[in-house]
């Protein structure tokens, strides 16, 4: 098998090696990663194909997830292909994994299967008590890879449903998320039928998320996303937040990248000195 997220080493270590240059960037980096060493002793490096946004994000909320969200816990969630199927006949163009030319029963019946791998899959994990189990369980989940790319195709139409959502109330009126309007704004999806064609059937296959699908993918599993963009060391967007509205009811999971392309995961929080 191959692990799709690294075990952890030292954070600095990991710099040093990564950047040994007396190159601007490279200064920039070191700069970066020092100030996230004030608060994380390690990092995990995470396989790096286009899907690694999401696999960052689902590994680190999994690994310290104490319950279902309640957006889980719906009685029709498990509905929702077919739901969303019975509306917008043009969702029959979803790409499964490398998968083309599906009919559209078979994509519902597939999806759901993804969803309820989801909900069985966080369940577990969020009942073990253990840190130490809790890890390995993860680790254990992200080792096998036909159930891992499974959650990624979960978690793509969760945030189509969510575009879906934010579109609908924004036509009818309602106040929305100011990334929903930018979501929309793009020439390449003005409306959520182009966002999966031109962007969510793409993730995973020859691209990964987009800023503004950052947010949406915040939205759609109710966490607040921190991530520390090294190359913006210095400036006030080092760290970023998605929603940049945190809510106060959503937990928190943090992220590092160097490039808004590929994602590693901060592990080990700093023991704040109390004096």
């Amino acid at each position: 098998y191959r692990l799709s997220v690294a075990p952890e080493v030292d954070i600095m270590l990991y710099c040093r090696k990564e950047w040994r240059g007396d190159t601007p960037v490279a200064k920039t980096m070191r700069k970066g990663y020092e100030a996230v060493a004030q608060k994380f002793a390690s990092i995990r490096r995470v396989r790096g194909d286009n899907y690694c946004a999401l696999r960052a994000t689902l590994f680190q909320a999994l690994s310290q997830a104490t319950q279902l969200p309640s957006w889980l816990q719906s009685e029709d969630f498990t509905m929702l292909p077919e739901n969303l199927l019975s509306k917008y006949d043009w969702i029959k163009q979803w790409q499964l994994k490398h998968k083309l030319g599906r009919k559209m029963g078979e994509i519902s019946d597939e999806i759901k299967e993804y969803l309820m791998l989801l909900r069985k899959k966080w369940k577990n994990i969020s009942e073990i008590k253990g840190p130490i189990e809790k890890q390995e369980a993860c680790d254990n989940l992200f080792k096998n890879e036909e159930e891992e790319y499974s959650l990624y195709e979960a978690l793509k139409f969760l945030m189509l449903n969510t575009a879906i959502e934010l579109y609908n109330e924004d036509k009818s009126g309602r106040r929305v998320p100011v990334f929903s309007w930018l979501l929309f704004a793009r020439d390449t999806s003005s409306n959520p039928c182009q966002l999966m064609h031109n962007h969510l059937n793409h993730i995973g296959h020859s691209g990964g998320l987009e800023q503004v699908e950052m947010f949406l993918l915040a939205y759609t599993l109710q966490y607040n996303i921190q991530v520390y963009r090294l190359y913006k060391y210095s400036t006030d967007e080092f760290i970023t937040l998605y929603p940049n509205d945190p809510k106060e009811d959503w937990p928190v999971v943090t992220l590092i990248t160097e490039d808004d392309r590929h994602y590693n995961i901060p592990v080990r929080m700093c023991q704040e000195t109390v004096l």
